[in-house]
């Protein structure tokens, strides 16, 4: 019988088939990984520091500005990532037809990730694990299901 297991967080999405032959011990083949560029590195890297380009004139001097700070756009960054890889999860396990699957996520995600799963995948899910396996070897990736 075959196995997915998914491990996520907010920057990596891997995905691995977990095959047993008989007389051979379990092995994983990976099947889908990409990073998401959205998910790495920190807000105020993305944004301009240039705060002159909202100059109003005004004040006794002229220096009244508007700086129009983005207060939710990490929320709204986060919960598009999490919404994209929920529809991931979703398109992948329907074509592989798999009816188990192991999850792997951070804390701060996991919970969110499965709120977006569709019912019929949710309850195909058999082993949900809060840990960031993202950067474990394909090799050990298993150990920490068993």
């Amino acid at each position: 019988m075959e196995k997915i297991i998914i491990v996520v967080d907010l920057g990596h999405f891997k995905a691995y088939r977990v095959t047993k032959n008989p007389m051979e011990s379990d092995r994983t083949e990976l099947i889908k990984s990409y990073d998401s560029v959205a998910g790495h590195g920190k807000l105020t890297d993305k944004l301009s520091d240039d705060a002159g380009r909202f100059g109003m004139r005004g004040g006794k001097n002229g220096s009244a500005k508007g700086y129009g700070e983005p207060h939710s756009l990490q929320l709204e960054t986060e919960k598009k990532l999490i919404k994209m890889m929920a529809k991931d999860i979703n398109d992948l396990l329907n074509r592989e037809k798999c009816s188990k699957w192991w999850l792997a996520a951070v804390r701060k995600i996991n919970k969110k990730i499965i709120e977006n799963l569709t019912p019929d995948i949710k309850a195909k899910l058999d082993k949900n694990i809060t840990a960031d396996l993202t950067k474990v070897a394909k090799s050990d990736i298993l150990s920490h299901f068993q």
